[in-house]
């Protein structure tokens, strides 16, 4: 791993299976590696946000320790708060009260950080970049993770958003358009894997008024599969850097139990040490 000022860090969302990126990060934090980009998407904007603002540890003890103690995702916020997660706990008590995220080193850090939407009028990924706005720092990660379905619409600018990963899931194409040809991709899944390419029609009945973001949604998992592609069409030529689970993943997107979580967790920050080793 040579890191280079054309160096760029691409960071997959995933839910709760991101704590292997946590392990990941905290290990590149462990060893004072910094790029100078990196792009988020979904679970990976969150854990981005932390690493960007060198608090070492904050995801992991956002995703394990706190869910632990406060349990907050589940169906009983889907039928409350029409939302799988709590999200006025995630983005607004934990970085303002419980575990306060450090918007001022956010701020002055050198470095670029972008982190994906899915816009719900074009059905185009949106990438958005912001230091000194907390509030909208906030807008633009919470549109990030706004899973489809599971999660209400977000609004960054008044604009509606979905979850990064509809339209761009691994944005190494968005890091190499900018110039950043010396990539290194975390991963949330173990090589191999691909999506179903069976079309999801639910789309129209939940989002009627958005017909690009229906198209979207239908065609998001055949672009998964050729990000995929091109990933590893990359990684074999040397190109790219990926650290990725090893095994199937047995942590699900809305996964509960601490202790595989915190397995993944381990294997991420095992499989960053390997790399230095």
């Amino acid at each position: 791993m040579n890191i280079t000022e054309k160096s760029g860090l691409i960071l997959e969302g995933g839910g709760m299976r991101g704590v292997f990126t946590s392990g990941v990060l905290d290990c590149f934090m462990d060893k004072g590696i910094r790029f100078p980009y990196a792009i988020g998407v979904s679970a990976g904007a969150c854990n981005g946000l932390s690493y960007i603002s060198r608090q070492r540890g904050r995801a992991k003890f956002s995703n394990i320790d706190l869910l632990q103690k406060y349990n907050y995702i589940g169906i009983k916020y889907l039928l409350k708060k029409g939302n799988i997660m709590d999200f006025d706990l995630l983005f607004h008590t934990f970085p303002n009260e419980i575990i306060p995220y450090d918007y001022q080193m956010l701020a002055n850090c050198e470095e670029r950080f972008e982190m994906v939407t899915t816009s719900c009028h074009t059905g185009k990924a949106c990438y958005y970049e912001e230091k000194k706005d907390a509030n909208r720092v906030i807008d633009i990660v919470k549109a990030s993770s706004s899973l489809p379905f599971v999660c209400p619409i977000a609004y960054v600018d008044g604009e509606p958003m979905l979850d990064g990963g509809i339209a761009d899931s691994i944005p190494i194409l968005r890091a190499r358009e900018l110039g950043y040809d010396n990539n290194v991709v975390i991963l949330t899944r173990n090589k191999g894997y691909r999506k179903s390419e069976k079309d999801n029609k639910m789309a129209s009945l939940f989002y009627k008024e958005y017909p690009a973001i229906q198209e979207a949604i239908r065609q998001r998992n055949k672009i998964y599969n050729k990000q995929i592609s091109l990933v590893e069409k990359l990684e074999e030529a040397g190109e790219i850097t990926v650290i990725r689970p090893q095994r199937p993943i047995e942590v699900g997107r809305m996964e509960r139990d601490t202790r595989k979580l915190t397995a993944l967790y381990e294997e991420g920050y095992n499989l960053a040490m390997r790399n230095f080793e």
